[in-house]
């Protein structure tokens, strides 16, 4: 699908992959600090019909902070974020951006040991739903 996200194909409905997802990133320490209900938000502001679609901005304090003080700009890159879709046919996708790919824009081999950390922990709430 995309490179510079972690995806997953799911069985379950987009309710369900929500409610999973927000729950593993919690169980890996990450709180959901904005949820962006797209389908809401494109039928409110230009009333066009689109799937059930949403963007969770999600945020580990720790690493948050590990983050900034290795690189103070990197706050344009931040919070994770995490999208969740209704799939045609049935089923949802969630996709979660690969912190890796702030190692491509950033030389900064602190902030590399940063996003790995990070990124294990988001395929460790990707997996475990």
């Amino acid at each position: 699908m995309v490179d510079y996200g972690i995806t997953r194909k799911l069985e379950l409905s987009y309710e369900d992959a929500v409610e999973k997802i927000t729950a593993a990133l919690k169980e890996e320490g990450f709180g959901i600090l904005t949820e962006i209900d797209v389908k809401a938000v494109l039928k409110k502001k230009i009333d066009v019909d689109f799937r059930k679609y949403v963007i969770l901005g999600a945020c580990n304090p720790t690493y948050s902070n590990k983050a900034l003080n290795a690189e103070i700009m990197i706050g344009l890159l931040l919070p994770c974020n995490v999208i969740v879709f209704e799939n045609d046919g049935g089923g949802s996708t969630v996709s979660v951006m690969d912190p890796g790919i702030m190692t491509k824009l950033i030389d900064n081999p602190e902030l590399g040991e940063v996003a790995k950390e990070v990124r294990e922990k988001l395929e460790r709430a990707l997996n475990s739903i």
